[in-house]
């Protein structure tokens, strides 16, 4: 990690979703061009807000939930800023020697980065500052497989970053790329912004809203979200809206057209 080049590299003119997000959960590390990218896509999106804060709970839950598996290994790409609850932490908190790598490609999440390094004595964490778009660079890289044994499962996180690859960038070819470099009994776990709810008018509003973010952004159906799950054994209750994926206690939600946000969790066979 160079946090010096990183630095160099921050261009506080332009949004990026990882800073978005940050704001979206009430965090401090956003600068105005996220906000007024973020607030754009609220004005068509209200609940966007919820949907972050939902997604973000379904990413514990489900980190857990593998966890207690027996997965000692996660691949967190698209990881964002540091927040409470993230993989390391929840997974060293059940399996104090889990092994975790992160991946992002916001120079200001390598700035922060040393707060997803606060391992486990017994564990290990690593940050990696590249991009989704380059899986097999990702997957080759030192700093990877000097922590990570991909002869060993992997739990590979994608959550709340693939609605960014836009279709013409290919986005089910590299969930395909870094799925057939894990092992047999790794797990992908995935969510997805769905257009499921939407009216044609809202849509084309929705559609409107992203473009002017500055943002590539894509909803995707439930159909078109369980192609990234194609071959694979998916973990009840299946495809779902991140507030219904095992939810740890009954707590009154609302629609799940408000959250507008899928969820699925899949054993590689």
């Amino acid at each position: 990690m160079d946090s010096e080049s990183a630095a160099a590299r921050i261009d506080l003119t332009k949004p990026h979703q990882a800073r978005r997000y940050d704001y979206w959960l009430g965090g401090n590390d956003n600068y105005p061009a996220d906000r007024e990218s973020a607030d754009a896509v609220s004005e068509a999106f209200p609940t966007v807000r919820l949907a972050a804060v939902e997604n973000r709970n379904f990413l514990r839950r489900a980190v857990g939930y593998l966890a207690d598996a027996g997965i000692r290994q996660f691949l967190d790409i698209g990881a964002g800023l540091p927040t409470a609850g993230n993989v390391h932490e929840i997974a060293q908190g059940i399996a104090p020697e889990s092994r975790i790598v992160y991946v992002d490609n916001d120079p200001v999440v390598l700035a922060h980065a040393s707060s997803l390094l606060d391992s486990s004595p017994e564990g290990t964490t690593a940050y990696l500052d590249a991009d989704l778009r380059e899986p097999q660079r990702i997957l080759a890289h030192p700093d990877l497989t000097g922590i990570l044994d991909l002869k060993e499962p992997v739990a590979l996180m994608l959550v709340a970053v693939m609605h960014f690859i836009t279709d013409d960038g290919g986005p089910y070819d590299l969930v395909r790329q870094l799925c057939d470099a894990l092992p047999s009994g790794s797990y992908l776990v995935m969510t997805h912004a769905t257009n499921d709810h939407l009216t044609a008018e809202d849509l084309a509003e929705t559609k409107e809203a992203n473009r002017r973010s500055g943002v590539p952004f894509q909803l995707r159906s439930t159909e078109e979200f369980t192609r990234f799950f194609a071959g694979f054994e998916l973990v009840a209750p299946g495809i779902t809206s991140v507030m219904t994926w095992r939810p740890e206690v009954w707590r009154a939600h609302p629609r799940a057209e408000a959250v507008s946000m899928l969820c699925g969790v899949a054993r590689i066979p």
